[in-house]
Parts: structure tokens; C-alpha cells; sequence
């Protein structure tokens, strides 16, 4: 087994509050996040951006898992995932995620290409993990 760690402190409330995120490969050391980072684009990171960017890489990374087992070998591949954050009741809650990808494949038809995207979305551990929000994905091939 895998185990991975991410660590947070947060002094004050929920509003006026600030918080630093960790992680154990350090690569986020400290990075501030609070509300303004949030909701309304103030600087520091958020949890849906740090949700976006997981699920962006598993997602790439499982693809170029997948091309490879079919033959296959990217050039480049570049994926975003936006994530939407939408109130609901008296809080927020994740309602969808749109994953992006945009690859250039040597000798792969769009057919076999779209068919690899969409098990490498559903395969990916983070797809997995956020099952429970609908996540579309768009994906092109540059010729």
C-alpha cells in the first residue's frame, strides 16, 4: 500500500482565518490558502484548484499508461480540470468536473484515441475517488 500525506494549519475562523497547506513531498511548503483564495481570487491556493491539479495528473498519467499498453506514445499531452464549486443549502459542494486534454499521438486514429481517453478517465484513482460528482471529458487529438 501507497500512503500519501498532506498536512493544513488554520488559525481563526472560517472568514477572516488563514491556513498553510503541506505536503509531504514538500513541493507544497506552507502555501497559504483562506477564504479570499477561495471565493473570491485572492492569492493562495484552494481546495478545488489542488483537487483540479490531482485529478488532472492522475488522469494523464493514467492515459499515457494506457497508450502505451495499446502501442502507443504521446509527444505531449496537456490536461486541465476545472472544477465547479456551486452553493447549495447553507454551504458549498463540488457539482461537476470538466477534464480537458489536448495530446499529440503519433499514428493513433481519433476513434482508438477517444476510446483510450474515456477508460483513462474512468480508470484513473482520482475519477475513482470522486465518483460521486459527474466528470465529463474533452478530449483532442492535433493532427
Amino acid at each position: 500500500m501507497i500512503v500519501k500525506e498532506a498536512n493544513v494549519v488554520w488559525k481563526g475562523d472560517g472568514k477572516t482565518g488563514q491556513g498553510t497547506i503541506s505536503t509531504q513531498s514538500k513541493v507544497l511548503n506552507d502555501a497559504p490558502y483562506g477564504f479570499t483564495a477561495r471565493f473570491e481570487g485572492g492569492p493562495g491556493t484552494n481546495p478545488e484548484e489542488l483537487i483540479g491539479a490531482a485529478h488532472s495528473g492522475c488522469f494523464t498519467m493514467a492515459m499515457a499508461f494506457a497508450l502505451a499498453e495499446a502501442g502507443f506514445k504521446a509527444t505531449e499531452m496537456k490536461t486541465s480540470a476545472k472544477v465547479s464549486l456551486d452553493k447549495e443549502g447553507a454551504g458549498f459542494a463540488i457539482k461537476s468536473i470538466q477534464l480537458t486534454l489536448n495530446a499529440v499521438i503519433p499514428e493513433i486514429d481519433d476513434k482508438k484515441f477517444q476510446e483510450i481517453a474515456a477508460g483513462a478517465k474512468t480508470n484513473c484513482p482520482v475519477s475513482k475517488a470522486l465518483s460521486a460528482v459527474p466528470i465529463s471529458l474533452e478530449a483532442t487529438l492535433a493532427k
